[in-house]
């Protein structure tokens, strides 16, 4: 009788979602690669390894349709971390969305690199921020976003004498949220995107009445275009500090982050800029509904901005490949993909070259 009780109780609590329309999907993917690591440093042995695991990213979510103006969506990841959870009203000009999920600066993928969980050359000539909090207002093909900031801890990145120095007086002070708009366009041959972002906050050093705003942007282009089975897809952005907006990267170090800087601790310091830039081309043919091939190239560079201090920084990453994507059957394929990524940090004797091969498996139900 009590177990009866406890169904009864279950299915009166879901019966305002039972009436919803809710699609399931699930994607699970795994990554079977083998890569050679090369620091360039004389003496030293590259670094071979092999990858044979699930990726991060194989997931399960859901898309809700409430009625006709109340809508949602929620996916969680191979170890159920939050990827999205928004919901939707339609108001019959535009949507409005709250919660998380991709930001209109991300929401367009140009390439398909499977390498480094389903990399797409993202923070490799693919500007990319990913899924954040956000308020969002669509109208068509138009978005304008209001997203959480983000607030870039600078204890990361200073030394042991400045953590002396500065502990427990650096704070930081938001105002205005993050703002990003995007259009698209597409026609039946082409597409192009356009899109822009602005974060500021601001710094403080409390003992010396010292502050700072930190300003980040970003605007970029793509565009793409189809000559029946061929496609090619490239894109452009341009922007300063990166890292402090909160651009994903696949680079190591504090790659595009404005760099805080100590010339007589701590009455003299500050942050230096630093400008970025990246850009990507794609070319694709599609052989027939089991096959298509892929070539792809990314390029992504940062510069801090010496003019005013002796800073001098400069970094970039690229990275080419190969692929195939491979049609078992629907909702069941793999890409094989070979490739390199190179890293190159002015001043620093090392410059990490990853040379891999393997393919990523993958089944969608």
């Amino acid at each position: 009788m009590k177990k009866l009780l406890i169904v009864l109780a279950v299915l009166l609590l879901a019966a305002p979602t039972m009436a919803a329309e809710w699609n399931f999907y699930g994607s699970a993917r795994f990554a079977t690669f083998s890569t050679d690591v090369d620091m360039d440093v004389a003496g030293e042995d590259s670094d071979r390894d092999t990858l044979w695991d699930q990726q991060g990213n194989s997931r399960i979510g859901a898309t809700v349709k409430f009625n006709d103006e109340i809508g949602g969506a929620f996916e969680a990841g191979d170890s159920w971390n939050k990827r999205k959870l928004y919901g939707t009203y339609n108001f019959g000009a535009g949507q409005l969305l709250i919660g998380q999920t991709y930001t209109p600066s991300s929401a367009n993928f140009y390439s398909n690199s499977v390498y480094n969980g389903d990399g797409d050359l993202l923070g490799i000539g693919q500007f990319y921020v990913g899924r954040v909090p956000m308020i969002q207002l669509s109208y068509g093909d138009l978005k304008l976003a209001f997203i959480k900031p983000n607030v870039y801890d600078y204890s990361d990145v200073l030394s042991e004498l400045e953590l002396e120095a500065y502990a427990g007086l650096i704070d930081t002070d938001v105002t205005i949220p993050k703002i990003e708009l995007s259009y698209g366009y597409k026609g039946e041959m082409f597409f192009v995107d356009v899109f822009g972002g602005y974060q500021t906050y601001e710094i403080e050093i409390s003992d010396v009445n010292y502050s700072q705003d930190i300003d980040a942007y970003v605007v970029g282009i793509g565009a793409g275009v189809d000559f029946g089975p061929a496609y090619l897809k490239a894109g452009f952005h341009t922007g300063e500090n990166f890292g402090n907006y909160g651009q994903w990267n696949q680079a190591a170090g504090y790659f595009g982050t404005g760099y805080f800087w100590d010339k007589a601790i701590p009455y003299e310091s500050g942050v230096v800029d630093s400008d970025g830039m990246g850009y990507l081309g794609v070319l694709g043919f599609k052989a027939n509904d089991m096959l298509t091939f892929e070539a792809g190239y990314g390029y992504e560079e940062t510069e801090l901005d010496d003019s005013a201090v002796d800073v001098d920084y400069e970094a970039e990453i690229e990275q080419y490949y190969l692929n195939a994507t491979i049609n078992f059957t629907k909702g069941f394929f793999m890409v094989p993909e070979i490739g390199m990524i190179q890293y190159e940090e002015k001043g620093e004797t090392e410059e990490p070259e990853i040379f891999y091969v393997g393919a990523k498996w993958q089944i969608n139900f």
